[in-house]
């Protein structure tokens, strides 16, 4: 069974839903419920959940690495991620995503080229990741390196990019899949 726990840390509400130590969706929001809502919306269908009144200690520290996160460090710590239930599609966008190192941005047309599709169809799967801060869909912009949409609002998006500036100078190539997946760091983006 899918189990849901949900925390105010500082001024800020995560929730996160595991099964059998299995990560299927986070989220984060200013508001309880909205964070709630989230998490809900994004779980896969017809499985059982219940919310935990106490977290274990798993989510316990799922929940401080979301924090981080939010707060703009880095976090070693890596996570099972369940995506058996996302398309091949997704998966593979949201993968490719996970490996975008802290203080870079790549843009939506640079993941299409390594996984195919338009950078449309990348923005679509990103407006459904399920693993909000875990998989840092934020540090995806657009081709003209505008911040681009944000479940969570471009104001956010900005935010958390700017906490994760390192001040970096160079952009970067990753190896992706067979292909290469250039970043940039955060200073680029136009604001």
């Amino acid at each position: 069974m899918i189990q849901i726990y949900h925390q105010e840390i500082g001024d800020m509400w995560y929730a996160v839903a595991l099964e059998n130590e299995r990560v299927l969706a986070t989220a984060f929001s200013p508001n309880e419920g909205k964070a709630i809502e989230y998490l809900l919306e994004h779980l896969p269908y017809n499985k059982p959940f219940m919310v935990a009144e106490e977290p274990n200690p798993s989510s316990m520290n799922l929940l401080k690495t979301l924090r981080m996160i939010f707060d703009g460090k880095e976090v070693s710590y890596k996570f099972d991620t369940d995506m058996d239930y996302l398309s091949q599609y997704s998966q593979k966008v949201l993968q490719c995503t996970s490996l975008i190192t802290i203080g870079y941005f790549t843009t939506y047309g640079a993941i299409s080229k390594i996984v195919g599709g338009s950078p449309r169809a990348v923005g679509r799967a990103l407006a459904s990741n399920p693993f909000s801060l875990l998989i840092p869909c934020h540090r995806v912009a657009r081709a003209d390196f505008t911040i681009g949409g944000c479940s969570f609002g471009e104001k956010t998006k900005m935010e958390l990019l700017q906490r994760e500036d390192r001040g970096y100078e160079e952009p970067m190539k990753l190896k992706v899949y067979g292909g290469i997946l250039p970043v940039f760091p955060i200073k680029y983006l136009k604001r």
